[in-house]
């Protein structure tokens, strides 16, 4: 990334973007287009619903967590109706509560419904093919949108095959970037509905995007050099192989969780179904501080944990496993928290490590 910044309009950049934007579409698991924004995560998910929505559209949406609200708020800023399915944060959202919403509408006042696929605050990972499941049984046409910022190249996920019409994401999590870049990969119906979309836009356009990138380039100015990074991490991606990469992450999540269960605290996630590969929550007892962990553990061994968002917040922290990792960064981590809860003075089993070093030697 710190090569130097080729001209955007020449022929060097084509050759860079045509190879990135062909190379991202198997980490997607579609043989569609991918745009690229340069962007949040969060741009990535007004892309996908101003592209694909009309104000005073319906819009289905689950409360898994702090970003499934955050979109949730999003939604109804752009002047979309949105239905949110009320959850306690332990569990994903609910094939069930979706078959019965979409069986109910049966006027199709349901335009998308949008899931967040792995949500970062909680540690929880949604079943969409579940969910696409419960549209196909109800022979509803509406858009499946889903968020998959800290689940994409580190946990299975396949649009095409899922069949799923805007998947979002951003470069900072398995893409193992810096954040600024934001994704859609776009479906078909997605563009179809595109062509109809009344909700504002102009930066999020896909159209002009989709049209420059034709011949290699952008209508607004890219991020060069993450650009420049992109391209290597997808041939890290397919050098590792996708299959190796999400059974990697399982690995290590699985390894985390014993470890965790060594310590004698619980994992947030609370349907075995759902563990997140990316990243687990530990949610300490009543009366104890997850800040003060997290506060000694930083000030301590220069190692940051994840803070509780939201409802969350003091009651967990969050341990990311996911990206450039390997078992010696993973033993080292979870060294660093035990300590951590120790010199916090919460009460905790010593084996927790030896749990997680037994796991990752028997597989």
């Amino acid at each position: 990334m710190s090569a130097p910044t080729v001209d955007h309009r020449g022929p060097e950049f084509a050759g860079l973007a045509r190879r990135v934007l062909e190379a991202l579409k198997p980490v997607f698991g579609t043989a569609g287009p991918v745009v690229v924004y340069p962007s949040s995560g969060t741009g990535a998910w007004e892309a996908a619903l101003v592209n694909t929505l009309s104000p005073g559209d319906r819009v289905l949406c689950f409360e898994t967590g702090h970003f499934a609200t955050l979109w949730r708020d999003m939604a109804e800023s752009l002047g979309l109706e949105v239905e949110f399915v009320p959850g306690d944060w332990r569990h994903g959202a609910s094939p069930e509560a979706a078959a019965q919403r979409l069986d109910a509408d049966i006027s199709h006042d349901i335009k998308a419904v949008c899931v967040v696929h792995n949500e970062t605050s909680t540690g929880v990972t949604s079943r969409v093919p579940e969910i696409r499941a419960a549209l196909d049984a109800a022979g509803h046409p509406a858009l499946l949108l889903v968020d998959t910022v800290s689940s994409l190249g580190s946990i299975e996920y396949r649009h095409d095959d899922w069949g799923v019409d805007v998947t979002v994401t951003g470069s900072q999590k398995g893409l193992m970037l810096p954040p600024g870049l934001g994704f859609n990969a776009v479906s078909d119906k997605a563009l179809t509905a595109a062509r109809t979309s009344r909700l504002p836009k102009s930066y999020w356009e896909w159209g002009p995007i989709l049209d420059a990138n034709e011949a290699g380039f952008f209508p607004s100015t890219p991020a060069t050099n993450l650009l420049y990074g992109l391209d290597e991490a997808l041939l890290m991606l397919a050098e590792e192989g996708l299959e190796q990469v999400w059974a990697r992450h399982a690995r290590h999540a699985a390894a985390t969780r014993a470890a965790v269960r060594g310590w004698g605290l619980e994992v947030l996630c609370a349907d075995e179904r759902e563990h997140s590969g990316s990243l687990t929550a530990v949610l300490l007892a009543d009366g104890q501080d997850a800040d003060a962990v997290r506060k000694i553990v930083l000030e301590r061994f220069d190692m940051s944990l994840g803070t509780g968002l939201g409802r969350l917040a003091g009651k967990v922290f969050r341990i990311g496993h996911l990206g450039h990792f390997n078992d010696l960064t993973l033993a080292g981590t979870l060294a660093g928290v035990q300590m951590g809860l120790e010199l916090a003075g919460i009460p905790v089993g010593r084996d927790g490590i030896a749990a997680a070093l037994d796991h990752l030697r028997v597989d």
